[in-house]
């Protein structure tokens, strides 16, 4: 039986150049039983954690490599760690060709190699027909762990090329080794992987000539298919496994660290957490905590101890306290506006004796998942903040998170249509068949819509590769404000690059990435109404002597709440479109709690589970709630027996249906994504089955568990409703009372 490792391998993170998606060739590698396969994105790590998570579910080796591409004429090179000091050492190399080159690019030269390459495995790859301009380099790295790559090109030449391999091989004491350079994971795959090329080169299919791939063979192969192909060199099969027993690095061994600077003369992050939490909630209630928060203080606290998330918590506190001393408006938003922590150090403002909160919405010691802080800032003076993260922990310890930036229909149908050669006017029509964000290539009936014919050859074709071509990566862009941040160096873990924007590093990983490795980051976000305030605030002191901050905004004024009931809003955060505008008559709020429904109940969620119309029935009186039972009763309260928000749709999994907190944001997620992973089958079953076992009816638990399936995709938290809900007070009361105030500061933002 043949052992084989694919070490060439390319994926579409590559951009434009790999034409499969690393998942797909981790399993295409584990199903034609490869021993493990490597991956080696040109420059880049960049696919590498979208194939750990494929490998690691499938229990199937997985080696990280690139393949260094160079700017001094030097032929590629992949090279592979050995160890996680190796690993550090690689991200480091692709940081200083990244940061020396334009965004999007990376400028390496062999002396870079030379310098980082302790620990390193290399298989140069040599350029064809001229297979001796690989002597050079060979010589210069002859003291290093070297092979040399054998790869069959089937076009004919194939046996002249492997006699001169060996040839080379022997004279410069550097063992082969079998690659065979893939692209794509089956041989299908072959069309797109050409209309890929052909984007990247900017020319058609027609215009392409031998740009192209010759043949479909750069796919993966079993290694019963690659011994029978080298059998001339049955070694450099061999060698694979050899070379693959040396790589001892695994993804799993980033362990992240939080930076120490936050620890601040404490003995440990915890100590300093409790510390602050602690001072920040006697001037949060300077009466005394009631028994209730206190308890959730406490509990809290205990979590995220167990958990070791104290250093997070404390830099995002570091954040937002050089914000508050600069004068800098920020506020915490979202889930962690569920934590009474996070109220007391300062970063949210939703006092949780105001608010129903569930902290397991925000941190779950079953989950495994970090926490995510969003935090908003003024939309002028947020760089300020950001200038401040470099500074404080440097270039090399701090990064923007990357977004990928993937093709939906329009985008694919235009690329694709250029390749194809088809006329702007038809690419256009056929664009316009399709809403903005689709992921669908247009249908037949739509394109006989628009007078074209879809059982055209040529333009069937189109749409069968538009269609694949949706998803796959396009290049990769800076997250609106997720910034990483370690305690060692970020570029021993991840490669950073320059952003387009002046001044700003991008990390290679996405939000999704950091999550499955565990790494932590902060949303340093953007948020133009705060600039308003901030601006309003400060004309009121120059103007009219009024003490310049929000705690000086009364609260719960009927002048303010008869001017939002008259819908007299245009201007104001989150409530001047025309569907609030329209909903504010009718809903009437009179209290905070009743600007937090508002802002959540015109979203597409509540409209789609039918509850926008039976909570105003039942606020205006002309309908009462049904609770069937008093726990239910505590949960729908608030909101007249109709579930608003993704907090009660958990706290109804957990009071009824038997989830335990962790169980019930599990469920939470899944109905988040049913509509493309289709996860939520098995809490459904545990929902109604959980229910039925506490007394409930099944055609109750099925239509209950129908309705917050219904706003489970886009139901707001009421935490995030709540820190949108202050903003449009404190908004409002300034529009109330001091219009030509809030008029100049909206005009001057």
């Amino acid at each position: 039986m043949t052992h084989y490792v694919e070490l060439a391998t390319t994926t579409n993170y590559a951009f434009l150049r790999g034409g499969s998606h690393p998942k797909e060739l981790v399993k295409q590698a584990h199903d034609l039983g490869h021993a493990a396969i490597g991956i080696t994105d040109r420059n880049s790590v960049a696919g590498v954690v979208r194939a750990y998570v494929q490998a690691k579910e499938l229990n199937f080796p997985l080696h990280v490599g690139t393949r260094l591409v160079f700017a001094d004429g030097t032929p590629d090179i992949l090279a592979y760690p050995q160890d996680r000091a190796a690993y550090g050492r690689l991200t480091r190399l692709l940081t200083v060709g990244n940061r020396r080159a334009e965004k999007g690019d990376c400028i390496l030269r062999l002396d870079d190699l030379i310098e980082h390459a302790e620990g390193l495995q290399l298989i140069l790859i040599p350029p064809r027909p001229n297979i001796e301009a690989a002597s050079p380099t060979l010589e210069r790295l002859k003291h290093m762990s070297i092979w040399l790559a054998a790869t069959l090109r089937y076009n004919g030449d194939d046996q002249r090329h492997i006699k001169r391999l060996i040839a080379l091989s022997h004279r410069h004491d550097v063992p082969l080794i079998a690659t065979n350079d893939v692209l794509y994971h089956a041989p299908e795959r072959r069309p797109l992987q050409d209309v890929l090329t052909c984007i990247r080169e900017r020319t058609t299919l027609d215009a392409a000539g031998f740009k192209l791939e010759a043949n479909a063979e750069r796919h993966l192969k079993s290694p019963a298919e690659i011994a029978r192909l080298y059998r001339q060199i049955p070694n450099a099969v061999e060698e694979t496994t050899r070379f693959a027993e040396r790589l001892n690095f695994k993804l799993d061994e980033l362990r992240y660290e939080y930076p120490h600077e936050t620890q601040e003369g404490f003995a440990t992050t915890q100590d300093a957490l409790t510390h602050h939490a602690e001072e920040g909630a006697r001037r949060r209630f300077p009466e005394g905590l009631a028994p209730k928060v206190r308890h959730a203080l406490d509990h809290e606290l205990k979590l995220i101890g167990e958990l070791n998330y104290a250093p997070y918590f404390l830099t995002v506190f570091d954040i937002v306290r050089f914000a508050r001393s600069q004068g800098i408006l920020c506020q915490g938003r979202g889930s962690a506006a569920n934590s009474v922590v996070c109220y007391c150090l300062g970063v949210t403002e939703v006092d949780p004796t105001q608010v129903d909160l569930l902290f397991e919405r925000f941190v779950s010691a079953e989950r495994q998942e970090p926490p995510d802080i969003d935090v908003d800032f003024e939309h002028e003076r947020r760089e300020e903040v950001i200038q401040y993260i470099y500074k404080r922990y440097g270039r090399e310890r701090a990064g923007l998170a990357a977004t990928v930036i993937c093709y939906r229909g329009r985008s694919a149908i235009r690329d694709v249509g250029k390749v194809f050669g088809l006329s702007e006017d038809t690419i256009g029509a056929l664009a316009g068949t399709l809403w903005g964000w689709s992921t669908e290539a247009p249908m037949d009936n739509e394109v006989r819509r628009i007078g074209l014919d879809p059982t055209d050859k040529r333009l069937a074709q189109a749409l069968t590769l538009t269609q694949e071509l949706i998803d796959f990566p396009r290049h990769l862009s800076q997250h609106v404000g997720g910034f990483v941040m370690t305690r060692g160096r970020l570029d021993e873990v991840i490669p950073i690059s320059n952003a387009a924007m002046e001044n700003r590093t991008v990390v290679e990983w996405d939000k999704d990435d950091l999550d499955a490795l565990g790494i932590l980051k902060v949303d340093v976000l953007a948020l133009g109404m705060l600039s308003c305030i901030r601006k309003a605030l400060e004309m009121l002191h120059e103007h009219y002597g009024f003490e310049p901050t929000l705690a000086a905004i009364p609260k719960e004024e009927p002048e303010v709440y008869d001017m939002i009931c008259r819908a007299d809003t245009i201007g104001v955060f989150q409530i001047e479109s025309r569907a609030q505008m329209s909903m504010l008559p009718r809903l009437k709020p009179r209290k905070f709690y009743d600007l937090v429904i508002e802002v959540a109940i015109v979203r597409p969620g509540p409209i789609q589970g039918g509850m926008v119309h039976p909570y105003l029935r039942r606020r205006q009186g002309h309908e009462q709630p049904v609770y069937p039972k008093p726990e239910l009763e505590a949960v729908l309260k608030n909101t007249l027996g109709v579930p608003l928000f993704q907090e009660q749709a958990m706290r109804i999994a957990i009071v009824a249906a038997k989830f335990t907190p962790s169980e019930a944001d599990r469920l939470r997620r899944s109905m988040a994504t049913f509509r493309h992973l289709g996860t939520i089958k098995t809490f459904e079953d545990k929902f109604i089955n959980g229910m039925v076992e506490n007394g409930y009816e099944p055609d109750f638990a099925a239509r209950c568990f129908e309705q917050i399936k219904g706003f489970g995709d886009y139901g707001f938290p009421e935490s995030h409703a709540a820190s949108f809900a202050l903003l449009v007070y404190y908004s409002c009361w300034i529009k109330c009372h001091y219009p030509d105030v809030f008029a100049a500061a909206l005009l001057n933002s």
